[in-house]
C-alpha cells in the first residue's frame, strides 16, 4: 500500500492534472458536455498507454544507447525541477509545450486528447523518467501490479477531473488553480532533488567501492 501511494503520490505531482484545468477550459469551450467527457476519457486513455509502455520499455530504450540508470536519474530530476519551478512561476503553460499558437491550432482540431492534452502537457519527459527509473528499483512481480494500479488509478484520477474542470474552474477560480499548482509546484521540486540526490549518492558509493 505504502508503495501505491507513493507512485501515485509522485506521478499526480509531476502530471498536475489540477494545471491543466485552465487549458483544458479553454481548448473545450465550445465543445458538448458529452464531446467533453469523450475527450477526457480518451485523454486518460492516453496517458495510461504511454505510462504504462514508458514504465515497461523504457529500461530497454536506456540499455540500447548504453545510458546509465544513476545518468537517468540526474535528467529527470532536472526536468522534474524545471517543471516544478515553472508551476512556482506560473509559466505553467509555456513549460508544458504548449504556447498560443499550438493553443489554437488545438481548437481548430477535431481531436485534441492524444496532443496536446495527453502528451505533453500530462504524460511529459518527468513523468517518464521517473516511471523508468522507479522500475529500476521496483521490478518484482507484486511490485509491478501495484505500479500499474498506481498508473492505472492516475488515469481515472485524471478523466474525473477534466470531466469535471469546467466545473472546478468555477469553484476554485484562476486564484485558486494558481495556489494548488504552487503547492504542487513545491512538492514536485522535493522529488526532483531527491532523484538528482539519490544518484549522485550512487555514484559516489560505486567509486568508493
Amino acid at each position: 500500500m505504502d508503495l501505491f501511494i507513493y507512485l501515485f503520490a509522485a506521478l499526480f505531482s509531476v502530471l498536475n492534472p489540477i494545471g491543466t484545468v485552465p487549458i483544458f477550459v479553454g481548448l473545450t469551450h465550445s465543445d458538448t458536455k458529452k464531446e467533453r467527457s469523450r475527450i477526457s476519457l480518451w485523454t486518460a486513455i492516453d496517458v495510461f498507454i504511454i505510462l504504462i509502455v514508458s514504465f515497461f520499455i523504457g529500461q530497454y530504450v536506456l540499455s540500447f544507447f548504453g545510458i546509465s540508470i544513476e545518468a537517468l536519474r540526474i535528467a529527470g530530476g532536472i526536468i522534474i525541477v524545471s517543471s516544478g519551478f515553472s508551476l512556482l512561476s506560473g509559466k505553467f503553460n509555456k513549460k508544458r509545450g504548449i504556447n498560443k499558437k499550438a493553443e489554437t491550432e488545438a481548437q481548430q482540431r477535431n481531436d485534441i486528447a492524444l496532443t496536446p492534452l495527453a502528451i505533453p502537457m500530462l504524460a511529459g519527459p518527468g513523468s517518464i523518467s521517473l516511471l523508468i527509473a522507479f522500475y529500476q528499483e521496483h521490478h518484482a512481480t507484486n511490485e509491478i501490479i501495484i505500479s500499474c494500479l498506481a498508473i492505472f488509478a492516475i488515469a481515472i484520477a485524471i478523466f474525473i477531473i477534466l470531466r469535471s474542470a469546467h466545473y472546478l474552474a468555477k469553484i476554485l477560480g484562476t486564484s485558486g488553480i494558481v495556489a494548488i499548482s504552487r503547492i504542487v509546484g513545491f512538492i514536485v521540486i522535493a522529488i526532483g532533488i531527491q532523484y538528482i540526490v539519490s544518484a549522485i549518492i550512487t555514484i559516489i558509493k560505486g567509486n568508493l567501492l
